[in-house]
């Protein structure tokens, strides 16, 4: 009987490993910022430090964090980090561990806890990013100013009684967070949730990093999708306010 019991174990350990194995090996394969955004953004210049890529507007009293989608390169975000940056707001975009952000929802508190000087923060997310997002502001409500998702959707309903801003931004001709799941979500988001649809838009296009697996072409260029994002962020957040 212990030899069976041992074997058996030693199977299952092994079966562990190899589907670990199987994942990380997957999870290697990740989507990178794409030539686009490469002339838009000196990527090499970005400051990365404890993990985060950070976008410090000097003096400023408003911080966004961004978490990245499933397999997304933080630096697919550079060009909304860097806009947002140029207005006055500080934008921070973690890595997150094997690139899912659910692998560590409460990442935002290192970053919050680093910069005592800003005094006002937003959370949020694309994908399965914001899903993540809606976890940590689910339990931290008291810490921020706001959430927003960018192409996604709480997993559940625990921010319905929210006082919180929401803000949530879809596309159009998105194939994975379509615009039938964003409606479904409504259910899940308190009424003074800010809806704002992309026409034209698609999943892929809410980071510059090329196609995606899943997702429908879009019909306007990347470029086009990010300022359109971007603007609607700027109309939604508080004024940003720099420090004397």
């Amino acid at each position: 009987m212990k030899k069976i019991l041992k074997i058996t174990g030693m199977t299952l350990l092994a079966l562990i490993i190899l589907a670990f194995g199987a994942f990380y090996t997957w999870s290697r394969f990740t989507y990178g910022p794409s030539e686009t955004l490469k002339k838009q953004v000196n990527i090499e210049q970005v400051e990365h430090k404890n993990n985060v890529y950070t976008f410090e507007a000097p003096k400023s009293d408003t911080g966004i964090i961004l978490y990245p989608g499933a397999k997304v390169v933080p630096l697919a975000y550079a060009y909304i980090g860097d806009t947002l940056m140029k207005e006055g707001y500080s934008v921070f975009i973690p890595d997150m561990p094997f690139s899912f952000a659910i692998f560590n929802p409460n990442k935002a508190q290192d970053i919050i806890k680093d910069h005592q000087t800003i005094k006002h923060w937003y959370i949020g997310g694309h994908s399965l990013g914001g899903a993540a997002a809606a976890m940590f502001a689910e339990k931290n409500q008291s810490k921020l100013d706001g959430l927003f998702f960018l192409a996604s959707y709480p997993a559940s309903d625990d921010l319905k009684q929210s006082s919180l801003k929401v803000l949530s931004i879809s596309g159009e001709k998105d194939g994975l967070a379509t615009q039938e799941k964003i409606k479904k979500s409504k259910a899940n988001l308190p009424s003074q949730t800010v809806y704002h649809e992309i026409k034209g838009g698609n999943h892929a296009q809410f980071g510059m990093y090329g196609k995606q697996k899943g997702d429908q072409p879009a019909d306007i260029p990347a470029l086009s999708q990010q300022n359109d994002l971007i603007q609607t962020m700027l109309d939604w957040l508080k004024p940003a306010k720099k420090l004397p």
